[in-house]
């Protein structure tokens, strides 16, 4: 069920934070649990703008080279607190002409890692589209008998006349992967981003509530320093001051 914008602001109270995790991060079916969220999707289909949308509310067109940030946020969902922690990920690409895919090391060690999954593509670049589903087998031999909370999100929605992925064929590929689709723009949608995550962190405390009390432990996962909040004002100020330009030039 899509939660309306009413009953977000109901049951989220959030808390925007940036910090680092332990090395073993444990997670508890208790109150004050753990979501952990991965990434994964093809070049340039913006999944940092996606995450950082989500966070921050504000959108960055333009970012450095992808080296697999971890965001964490604190919030309340069903008025229990969670710590969420979002891992971004490099890109996964196809190998020449064939459906296997090739990603780095890290992004395995994040699908061991998470609990739940964002699958991205552009709607401007059917080769993105076409990444999502071997990489869903990829999960799949890694997690063979897991239950596996899957958002699919078709970013660029604003690029209509540029698009080659309709929205059938992206309803199409949730429904054979077992999760809920969006089309949302990371540039204009802010509140579609909001509502597509936010379900998704809602299924995963669900599942995480119905464990039992069970303890599963992550993966130790080697990963670079997490950008803090004066890192994303930095990137904020380029991207404006960059916008300044491009309009006094013309």
């Amino acid at each position: 069920m899509r939660l309306t914008s009413q009953d977000t602001m109901s049951q989220y109270s959030t808390n925007f934070l940036l910090l680092p995790i332990p090395e073993y991060p444990v997670l508890d079916c208790v109150p004050n649990k753990i979501i952990k969220l991965v990434v994964l999707g093809g070049s340039s289909v913006g999944k940092t703008a996606l995450v950082v949308r989500f966070l921050t509310k504000r959108f960055i067109g333009d970012y450095e080279a992808n080296t697999g940030a971890l965001y964490s946020r604190k919030f309340t969902i069903d008025g229990e607190q969670i710590s969420l922690q979002v891992q971004d990920t490099p890109f996964v690409s196809l190998e020449d002409d064939t459906d296997n895919i090739c990603c780095q090391e890290q992004i395995n060690r994040s699908i061991y890692w998470a609990d739940g999954f964002v699958f991205v593509y552009s709607i401007t670049d059917y080769e993105s589209y076409r990444v999502i589903r071997p990489l869903y087998q990829h999960i799949r031999k890694i997690h063979p008998n897991a239950n596996i909370p899957l958002l699919l999100m078709a970013n660029k929605g604003d690029l209509l006349r540029a698009r080659q992925v309709s929205s059938k064929e992206g309803l199409q590929l949730a429904s054979e992967l077992g999760g809920t689709y969006y089309e949302v723009s990371a540039r204009e949608n802010c509140e579609g981003v909001h509502e597509a995550f936010q379900q998704l962190c809602q299924e995963v405390s669900r599942m995480i509530g119905s464990c039992n009390g069970e303890k599963r432990r992550g993966l130790h996962l080697v990963r670079p320093k997490s950008p803090n909040m004066q890192d994303l004002k930095r990137r904020l100020k380029q991207a404006l001051t960059s916008k300044g330009k491009s309009a006094t030039t013309l």
